[in-house]
């Protein structure tokens, strides 16, 4: 596949391809967030994702995407991430390999799902999707709750395009933050088994199988700034 054209084609893909896997439909209200820890947010918040093969350290940009950082951290916080799955793994045919991105998150459940969050394109973030970033699933923009990617590789189709004729394209997908720790765990996630019946319409052959299990989601400490030496006489 010619790679302009497949970059081109990407964010009109993924817009059936990110979004976790919608809810059915309910009747009881979403439940209410829990109230925040009391540590306040910087303009930088880590948190450590621990996986069944590994934990991977991701910061998360509070500076500069506020709202979906402080919508993921009420996650965190509320342990509502623990025993999430990494449940996908798109595989793309062509560019350098790795190519593409794992995905993970809560796929609509009822009991977890908290509101919506006001969709940060990059256009206005000033971020953008590079190899390690951390950008938001959704359907249309605004719908953006729990499931989020990890980018195996650069994928600027996915940023915001004002110019663009598609309202999606227009928007694209909210970057909040990067792995600072484990992009080995993140391609062995990408690399695991995958079920070649499983998934609808284009995202049918990137289901895992099995899914691979997050065992916790916590903030963690960001590391001192370093100590810096007087001149010397």
């Amino acid at each position: 596949m010619n790679r302009r054209f497949a970059l081109a084609a990407l964010p009109l893909a993924l817009v059936a391809l990110t979004g976790a896997t919608r809810p059915a439909a309910r009747s009881a209200a979403r439940p209410a967030a829990r109230p925040m820890a009391a540590a306040p947010l910087g303009d930088t918040v880590r948190v450590a994702i621990r996986t069944e093969l590994g934990t991977i350290v991701c910061d998360l940009d509070h500076a500069h995407a506020p709202k979906t950082v402080e919508n993921f951290v009420r996650y965190v916080d509320g342990r509502r991430l623990d025993g999430m799955t990494f449940y996908r793994a798109m595989h793309l045919a062509w560019g350098d390999q790795p190519n593409g991105l794992v995905q993970a998150g809560l796929r609509g459940d009822p009991r977890k799902v908290l509101k919506p969050v006001e969709h940060e394109p990059t256009s206005l973030t000033g971020l953008s999707h590079k190899a390690g970033t951390l950008s938001m699933a959704r359907f249309a923009p605004g719908t953006a709750t729990s499931d989020f990617s990890i980018l195996l590789s650069d994928m600027p189709g996915l940023d915001a395009t004002p110019s663009a004729s598609d309202p999606s394209q227009q928007a694209g997908f909210a970057v909040f933050g990067k792995v600072v720790e484990g992009m080995d765990v993140a391609r062995k996630i990408w690399d695991a088994p995958r079920s070649p019946t499983k998934g609808e319409g284009v995202m049918k052959g990137q289901m895992l199988e099995p899914p691979v299990k997050v065992l916790s989601v916590r903030r963690v400490a960001l590391p001192a700034p370093a100590a810096v030496s007087p001149p010397q006489p």
